[in-house]
C-alpha cells in the first residue's frame, strides 16, 4: 500500500517540471492516465487470480512489474517512453492496493477488519503527505527521475516482506481457467471509453469519425463483455456480483469518489505551484492538511465500525463533506489566503478517509472468502473507471481551457516572452515579467477552479446513493472453503440454516467451514474425528 501511495503521489508534484523539460504539457494528463488506465484493467484479473491461486503469488507478481516500470520511467527520454513506463507500472500497480485489500480480508472477520482497513487507509494517507514532499524535494534538490528510481529499493523491501514474512491460506484451485476473451473485451471497451474522454472535443470533434468509432466500440466491447462473462467458467468479472443491492450501490458510488478524488489530487499541485508560486516542496506541504485529515479520519472511523458495528451513517457523510469542499474549492482564486485553502483540503480529506475504506469493507461483508478478491477487485475497477474518467476529462478540459484562456488574454507580441504554453515550467512563470505572469497565474486558476465546481453534482448523487444502502450486520467469522483431502475421514456434521446438526459420512464434495474458535459465545466443541475448532456451513 506504501508503495502504490507513495508513487502516485510523488509524481504530482513533479509533474510540472517532468512535463516541461519533456516538452509535453499537452501529454501531461496522459502520464496519470496511463497509469490508472493499465491499472483499472489489471484489478479484476489479479482479484479473479487471488480467489484461484491464493494471494501471495499474484502481489509478488505485482510488486515486481511495478519496479520494472518505475525504471522504464526513470529512463524515459521523451513523453512516450515515460508514458509507456507508466503502463507498465499501472499493469503492476493494479495488483498493490487489491491484494493489499484482500489480504486483511483473508486473515480478519468483518467486524474486526474496519479497524485494519483504517490502518490501510492510514497507510496511503501518509504516503500521500510524504509523496509530494519527498517528489517535490527530489525535484529540486536532484532530479525529478528520482521519483521513480526511490520505488527500486522500496519495492525490494516490500518484495522481501512478501516473499519470507506473508503466510496465507492456499487458493482453491491449482489449474484455474482463465477468462481470456473476458479480459480482452474489458481491456477493449475500458480503453476505448478512457480514449473519448480524453480525446473528445480536444484532439478529436465530437462529431468526428475517430471519437464517433470509439463510441461505437466502447457500446459493442461492453455489450460483448457482458456476453462472454456469463458464460465463462471463471468469469473475471462475475455477474452474479450485481445481484447483491449493496454491491451495486457502493460501486456506483465509489465510481463517482473516483472521479472527484482524482479530479482534485491529480492537478491540484500543479495548480499550487503555477497560481500560487509554490515550488515543488512548497506544493506538497500545503497538501498536508488534506492527507493528515485523511489519515486521522480513516483511523478514526475504523476504530468506531470495529466497536459499535455501524457503518452506513459514515460515506453519507463524507460525500457531504466531499460537496462542500469542491465547491469551496470551485472559487479559488490567486487571492486566496493560504490558510483558507487549506481549510478546503482538510474538508476533502476528512470525507474522502471516512468514505473510501468503509465502502470497501460494506463490499467484502455481502460475499464470502471465497469470492472477496474478485468482489473486492471489481468494486475497486469501477472505482478507477471513475479516477479514469475524471482524471481523463478534467486534464483534457483543464488544458483545452488553459491554452485558450491565455491565449485570448496576451497581448499582442507577448507570445514571443512566454513562448509554447505546453513547455511551461514553475520557474519560467515566476521569471515572467509582472503583467505576464499575473495573466498566466490567473489563466490557471480561471482553467482548472470551475471544473471543481463542475464536480458537485457528483457528491450529491454519491449521497443519494448511498443513502439505500443496507446495513447488514459485519460478519464476525470467515468462511472458507477446504477442499476435501484437507478433512479427515471422521464424522461431518452439518448444519441446516444454523439449526441442529445431523451425522453424515464423507462427502465427496468441499464443504464450507467456519471455525468455532473465531464465533465467540458459539459454546460448541469439536466432534471428535474432525478438524478441531471448524463447524461446517452449509
Amino acid at each position: 500500500m506504501l508503495l502504490a501511495g507513495l508513487s502516485q503521489t510523488a509524481l504530482s508534484a513533479a509533474m510540472p517540471t517532468m512535463v516541461g523539460e519533456l516538452g509535453g504539457v499537452d501529454q501531461m494528463l496522459w502520464v496519470m492516465t496511463a497509469y490508472i488506465l493499465a491499472s483499472t484493467i489489471m484489478m479484476p484479473i489479479y482479484g479473479k487470480m487471488c480467489d484461484l491461486i491464493g494471494r501471495k503469488a499474484p502481489l509478488i507478481a505485482a510488486i515486481v512489474v511495478f519496479m520494472v516500470g518505475s525504471v522504464v520511467g526513470a529512463l524515459a527520454p521523451d513523453m512516450g517512453i515515460l508514458i509507456v513506463g507508466r503502463v507498465v507500472q499501472g499493469i503492476g500497480g493494479g495488483g498493490l492496493i487489491i491484494l493489499s485489500q484482500t489480504i486483511i480480508a483473508a486473515v480478519v472477520p468483518a467486524r474486526e477488519r474496519g479497524k485494519y482497513m483504517g490502518i490501510m487507509g492510514a497507510v496511503f494517507a501518509v504516503s500521500s503527505v510524504a509523496g509530494p514532499l519527498l517528489g517535490g524535494w527530489l525535484t529540486e534538490q536532484v532530479d525529478w527521475r528520482w521519483a521513480f528510481w526511490m520505488n527500486v529499493p522500496l519495492g525490494l523491501l516490500a518484495l522481501a516482506a512478501a516473499i519470507w514474512l506473508l503466510h496465507l491460506p492456499k487458493g482453491s484451485n491449482s489449474k484455474p481457467k482463465i477468462d481470456v476473451l473476458g479480459v480482452m473485451t474489458m481491456a477493449g471497451a475500458t480503453t476505448s471509453l478512457i480514449l473519448v474522454a480524453s480525446w473528445g472535443g480536444n484532439d478529436y470533434a465530437w462529431n468526428s469519425p475517430v471519437i464517433l468509432c470509439l463510441i461505437a466500440a466502447t457500446v459493442i466491447l461492453a455489450a460483448l463483455f457482458v456476453f462472454v462473462e456469463r458464460r465463462a467458467a471463471e468469469p473475471v468479472i462475475p455477474p452474479a456480483l450485481f445481484h447483491d443491492r449493496n454491491f451495486n450501490l457502493t460501486t456506483a458510488a465509489a465510481l463517482l469518489v473516483g472521479a472527484m478524488m482524482f479530479g482534485v489530487n491529480g492537478y491540484l499541485p500543479t495548480y499550487l505551484q503555477m497560481t500560487l508560486g509554490a515550488d515543488a516542496t512548497m506544493a506538497g506541504i500545503l497538501m498536508v492538511p488534506m492527507m493528515g485529515a485523511m489519515l486521522v479520519s480513516s483511523v478514526g472511523s475504523g476504530w468506531l465500525v470495529s466497536a459499535y458495528g455501524r457503518y452506513k451513517w459514515m460515506p453519507i457523510a463524507g460525500t457531504a463533506l466531499i460537496a462542500g469542499a469542491l465547491a469551496l474549492l470551485g472559487m479559488l482564486t490567486p487571492e486566496t489566503p493560504l490558510w483558507l485553502f487549506c481549510s478546503y483540503l482538510g474538508m476533502m480529506g476528512i470525507g474522502l478517509g471516512i468514505n473510501m475504506q468503509i465502502l470497501v469493507l460494506i463490499v467484502q461483508n455481502s460475499f464470502p472468502d471465497r469470492v472477496v478478491g474478485t468482489a473486492t477487485a471489481g468494486n475497486n475497477f469501477f472505482r478507477q473507471i471513475g479516477a479514469s474518467l475524471g482524471s481523463a476529462v478534467i486534464g483534457s478540459l483543464f488544458a483545452l481551457r488553459l491554452v485558450a484562456i491565455i491565449g485570448e488574454r496576451l497581448p499582442t507580441g507577448a507570445s514571443a516572452q512566454i513562448g509554447d504554453i505546453s513547455s511551461l515550467t514553475p520557474h519560467r512563470v515566476l521569471s515572467l515579467p509582472n503583467r505576464l505572469h499575473s495573466i498566466v497565474a490567473h489563466g490557471y486558476s480561471d482553467a482548472l477552479a470551475p471544473l471543481f465546481l463542475g464536480m458537485v453534482p457528483l457528491a450529491v448523487i454519491a449521497m443519494v446513493l448511498l443513502c439505500f444502502v443496507k446495513e447488514v450486520p459485519l460478519k464476525t467469522t470467515i468462511e472458507r472453503d477446504i477442499l476435501p483431502d484437507a478433512i479427515s475421514e471422521g464424522q461431518l456434521i452439518i448444519e441446516h440454516n444454523g439449526g441442529a446438526g445431523e451425522a453424515a459420512g464423507p462427502h465427496p464434495s468441499a464443504r464450507r467451514w467456519r471455525r468455532v474458535s473465531d464465533d465467540p459465545g458459539s459454546g460448541r466443541a469439536a466432534p471428535s474425528g474432525r478438524p478441531t475448532g471448524l463447524t461446517p456451513t452449509i
